[in-house]
């Protein structure tokens, strides 16, 4: 049974490592992109979420709904509540794109590193941690400072450097997880500097929403 995935973005970064995703487990799926950059500079800019911008962004995804999809992927973190409205709103698959990889660092120990680029996504991030556990925990959320801003502008060894050592610095916790997708091709580099396990959203993501998919296309058989 064919299967047609709708990927939104904010930031072209995130675009390879969840096609790379898609290639290694589930490549008869069908995927396509939408970008909107603009969404992300808008966050930057008012310092935050605003109704404009989670109105700009739920139009996005509706757009998306009407092109005969079976599933959506979000891959763009700081955009937590409108992603929640989508949830509610449509019928098909709709997944946070944290929300595996999440699952997997409650599962991984009480003390969890959640490392991130973009100011924005450690609240939420912290927040849906505590939310999604059903005991105690403690989250650490640190910010590789200056990351996002040199990925922007193209300096992808200053990038990567103040990514890993960030990590370096909660190598204390029990795992740590990578709260952009655009972080996910330097798990790697971060398990060759230490040895707690290092999660990414974008194969998490994937194998999650093709359990869904199925699911739902096996009750509808």
């Amino acid at each position: 049974m064919s299967v047609r995935i709708a990927l939104i973005h904010a930031t072209r970064a995130a675009i390879g490592p969840i096609e790379a995703a898609f290639a290694e487990l589930w490549p008869e799926a069908s995927h396509w992109s939408l970008l909107d950059e603009g969404l992300t500079q808008e966050v930057d800019r008012q310092g935050g979420l605003t109704d404009d911008i989670s109105d700009r962004f739920i139009g996005l995804a509706e757009y998306a709904a009407q092109q005969d999809i079976d599933g959506l992927l979000f891959t763009c973190t700081a955009f937590g509540p409108p992603v929640e409205a989508c949830q509610q709103r449509f019928p098909f698959p709709t997944l946070k794109p944290n929300e595996a990889m999440l699952e997997h660092a409650l599962k991984a120990g009480d003390t969890i590193g959640l490392l991130a680029t973009h100011p924005v996504t450690l609240p939420m991030l912290t927040e849906q941690l505590e939310r999604m556990a059903e005991h105690p925990i403690t989250v650490r959320p640190a910010m590789a400072e200056g990351a996002w801003a040199a990925l922007h502008a193209g300096d992808n060894a200053a990038h990567d450097k103040a990514v890993v050592d960030a990590a370096i610095e909660l190598s204390d916790c029990d795992c740590i997880a990578l709260a952009q997708f655009s972080m996910a091709p330097l798990a790697d580099a971060i398990r060759a500097e230490i040895e707690i396990p290092i999660l990414t959203a974008p194969h998490a993501a994937v194998l999650k929403l093709k359990d869904m998919v199925e699911a739902r296309q096996g009750r509808e058989q």
